[in-house]
């Protein structure tokens, strides 16, 4: 009894050791221990804080009709990951999320309605949080458990992944959507103002996603906005999308519908550094990949607390380079072995040759503007976060 007394006394009356024990819990094991008392509250909003690293939920494996892969392994890791999510991007197969699949041995079809597998995503994250969709032909992810593990690419087949982006000290990330309005010709510039994505000397990485491009007019549309944009203090990347299929936020409630447009997250912030490499089509066996990996490495972008991105056309992968599969996720790994890799093959790429750091920006010296739209290309990118002495669990 004596020694019950004394835990309880420990437990009830010294943050230091409430902290130490809180610390090993999962966010949502953390959240359940605040409601104790005033003391747990605190220490456990103390914790929470300090957890500033990005994690992510991969799903590789397909299974039952009944849900995406993607649905299952976010129920089944959000009761395990240490951190609270502020912002979401999930990215998942086109065919298994939304569409029909008729499986080689069972012979059984697989129905999906994709609004019915977003709101089951967006349910099992926090109310608060932005939650931005899409879905595409191909998957690049990185499986779970460490940022070193072997990046897939997945040009066939059920996949996904969910990247958990929690509140980073000097870092603000949020979603933007453009849709091309069929009575104006011209964009609306000052739309650019109320996104961030103008006026706003912290912006570093804005990523884009057009979708709907078969639609007439997509084309120019995505030209007015990317043109202005183009910058050689802001890194751009992205592609084509088959569709978006979430766009939440506290200040957004649109919706996708038959129209073209744009959607993306922004990403502001001194402490931001990023660079892109493009490859182009000559950029066809595994020498050539490793020397634009090699450009990349030059940048010299810090590898702790940084994610890659590869956005590639469909017609690339093994298509492309024939005698090996997982070619550019396999060279990006050699040069980046710390680094966990996201992305998708998808209807076009958006990227160059750009590096955005502390230290350094590549500015205009002239009044050529980069080419950042392409097709059959890959683009890779490097987002570094900042430093942080966050543990990554």
């Amino acid at each position: 009894m004596e020694a019950t007394a004394k835990g309880a006394f420990v437990l009830g009356n010294l943050a230091e050791v409430v902290e130490r024990v809180l610390g090993f819990l999962p966010t949502k094991a953390l959240l359940r221990a605040a409601c104790v008392c005033r003391l747990w509250r605190e220490c456990a909003r103390r914790t929470l804080r300090a957890r500033q690293r990005l994690a992510w939920v991969a799903a590789l494996e397909p299974g039952p009709a009944e849900s995406h892969a993607l649905v299952r392994a976010l129920a089944r890791e959000l009761e395990r990951v240490h951190v609270l999510p502020q912002t979401v991007l999930y990215i998942a197969d086109a065919e298994t999320f939304s569409g029909h699949e008729e499986g080689h041995e069972q012979k059984k079809a697989r129905k999906r309605n994709s609004k019915e597998t977003a709101i089951a995503l967006e349910k099992l994250l926090p109310r608060r949080c932005q939650v931005l969709g899409l879905v595409t032909p191909g998957i690049v992810v990185t499986p779970m458990g460490s940022s070193s593990n072997q990046p897939q690419e997945i040009e066939e087949g059920e996949a996904g992944f969910a990247l958990l982006f929690p509140k980073i000290d000097g870092v603000k990330i949020h979603t933007f959507h453009f849709s091309k309005d069929v009575k104006n010709r011209v964009f609306d510039e000052s739309k650019f103002a109320e996104a961030g994505l103008k006026n706003n000397p912290d912006l570093r990485v804005v990523l884009l996603f057009g979708y709907n491009s078969w639609k007439p007019g997509a084309t120019r549309f995505f030209h007015q906005i990317v043109n202005p944009l183009n910058e050689k203090s802001i890194i751009l990347a992205g592609g084509q999308v088959e569709s978006f299929t979430s766009l939440t936020s506290e200040n957004t409630s649109a919706q996708p519908g038959d129209a073209c447009g744009v959607v993306g997250l922004a990403f502001s912030g001194p402490q931001i550094q990023s660079a892109t490499v493009l490859l182009d089509q000559d950029v066809a066996d595994e020498r050539t990949a490793e020397a634009a990996m090699q450009r990349l490495k030059a940048a010299n972008i810090p590898e702790h607390n940084t994610i890659g991105f590869m956005f590639a056309c469909v017609g690339r992968g093994y298509r492309h380079y024939k005698t090996k599969r997982n070619m550019e996720a396999d060279a990006f790994r050699k040069f980046f072995p710390n680094v966990p890799l996201f992305g998708f093959f998808g209807h076009g790429e958006i990227g160059c040759d750009r590096i955005v750091t502390g230290n350094f920006v590549l500015r205009e010296c002239n009044d050529i503007k980069d080419d950042l739209l392409h097709g059959y290309t890959t683009v890779m990118t490097l987002v570094h976060l900042g430093s942080t002495k966050a543990n990554q669990v």
